[in-house]
C-alpha cells in the first residue's frame, strides 16, 4: 500500500478538502500512473452530493485521468514506464459475461463494471478517483493516449469524449447525416467536434444563443435557441439523431417532434429526477428515444485516436486543486468554457 495526497469530499454535499488514501500495492497485472491531469465532470457533483444515489464517504471523484504509467506489474504487457495513458469511468469487470467478452464491458451484465470511484473493489476496498497523484488500474482498464493529443485537452475525453462519440458511432453517424447537439457544456462541446469530425450536418440546440459564436468555431452549421418557440416549428422532422447532453428535464414530445421518421433521440444526460414520456409522440414516426452510456475499453482507444488523427480534444479551463470547491459551483451556474481540468501537480 501506499499513501498519496487527493481531494475528497467528507461527506456528502460537503466541500472537498486536502487528504490522504491509500492506494494498493502494483500486483502482477498492475499499471501504476502518475496522474498529470483530471477533468471534472458534471457527475462528480452528482455524486458527491448524493444526486443519483447514496455514496459511499470519504469520496475521491474524478473519472478523467490522464498520466504517466511510473511502473508496471510483472504480468503486464501492454504498457511499458513512460507511456502516455488514460483511465476513464471503469476500472475493471467481471470479464466473463457476453457483453465483457465482446468490449463492451461498461454493460458488464454481471452487476455491472467496477467504477473508478464511489465504488467497491473485487478486494473490498473502496475505488478512488483521480482527484489524486497516483492510481493503480489493471492494464486491461488503461487505455493509450496518442502522441497527438496533449494530455490536458485528452483527459476530458476519457468521460465526455467516449460519452458522446460511442453513440455517433452507434447510430452511424456520418456524411448526409443530419445531428442535433442539446446544450453546449462539457459534454455538448465535444459532441458537436466529433459529429462534425463525423462528417454529419451539426445543429446546436440551446436555451439561448449565447454561445452561437462558440457552436459555430467549434463545428455546427446551425445554432438556435429553444426558449423560442419557433424552433421547434421550424426544425420539425428534421434530424436524425438528437444527442442530448443535458442532465435536467426537458419536453420530450417538444424534442421528439424534430426528428425525422426512424429518428432517435439518445440521452447521455441523466436527470436526478423521474421524467415523463408522452409515447404518442414516438409511434406516429416511429421515433425512438433512447440512452447511452459510455463506450468499452476497445471503442473509448478508438476515440482517442480518431481524435488524435482529427484534431479533437476538450475546451478547458486548466485549474489547481484548491479551486475545485469554485469549479463546481462554476459548472452548475455553466460558467465554464467548457470543462475545468485539475493540475494534479497543485494536490
Amino acid at each position: 500500500m501506499t499513501t498519496v495526497a487527493a481531494y475528497a469530499a467528507p461527506a456528502p454535499k460537503a466541500p472537498l478538502e486536502r487528504t490522504t488514501i491509500e492506494r494498493r500495492a502494483v500486483g502482477e497485472f498492475d499499471v501504476l500512473i502518475d496522474i498529470k491531469f483530471t477533468g471534472i465532470c458534471h457527475s462528480d457533483i452528482h455524486q458527491v452530493r448524493d444526486g443519483w444515489r447514496p455514496g459511499t464517504f470519504p469520496m475521491v471523484p474524478g473519472h478523467e485521468i490522464a498520466g504517466i504509467v511510473a511502473e508496471v506489474g510483472p504480468g503486464v504487457t501492454k504498457y511499458a514506464v513512460g507511456d502516455r495513458v488514460g483511465v476513464g469511468c471503469m476500472v475493471d469487470s467481471c470479464r466473463e459475461c457476453d457483453n465483457c467478452k465482446a468490449g463492451l464491458e461498461q454493460y458488464c451484465s454481471n452487476g455491472g463494471p467496477t467504477w473508478t470511484y464511489n465504488d467497491t473493489g473485487k478486494d473490498g476496498q473502496p475505488t478512488y478517483g483521480g482527484y489524486a497523484q497516483t492510481i493503480v488500474v489493471d492494464e486491461n482498464y488503461v487505455v493509450r493516449i496518442p502522441e497527438g493529443l496533449s494530455l490536458d485537452v485528452a483527459a476530458p475525453l476519457l468521460c465526455a469524449g467516449i460519452t458522446t462519440y460511442s453513440p455517433l458511432r452507434h447510430w452511424n453517424i456520418g456524411p448526409g447525416k443530419k445531428v442535433a447537439v442539446v446544450g453546449l457544456g462539457g459534454l455538448g462541446h465535444v459532441g458537436v467536434k466529433l459529429a462534425h469530425a463525423l462528417g454529419a450536418e451539426v445543429t446546436v440546440l440551446s436555451q439561448s444563443l449565447r454561445k452561437k459564436d462558440d457552436g459555430l468555431k467549434l463545428g455546427a452549421d446551425h445554432y438556435y435557441a429553444t426558449s423560442d418557440p419557433k424552433t421547434f416549428e421550424e426544425l420539425a422532422g428534421t434530424f436524425d439523431l438528437i444527442l442530448n447532453t443535458v442532465s435536467a428535464p426537458l419536453d420530450f414530445a417538444a424534442y421528439l417532434s424534430l426528428l425525422r421518421t426512424d429518428g432517435t433521440m439518445v440521452n447521455v444526460g441523466l436527470p436526478e429526477e423521474p421524467v415523463q414520456i408522452v409515447l404518442q409522440s414516438l409511434s406516429g414516426n416511429r421515433r425512438s428515444l433512447s440512452t447511452s452510456g459510455i463506450g468499452g475499453i476497445p471503442e473509448t482507444q478508438e476515440m482517442l485516436d480518431f481524435c488524435a488523427e482529427h484534431g479533437v480534444g476538450a475546451e478547458i479551463e486548466l485549474i489547481g486543486a484548491e479551486e475545485i470547491n469554485e469549479a463546481y459551483e462554476r459548472v452548475l451556474a455553466s460558467d465554464v468554457r467548457y470543462r475545468f481540468v485539475i493540475d494534479t501537480a497543485t494536490i
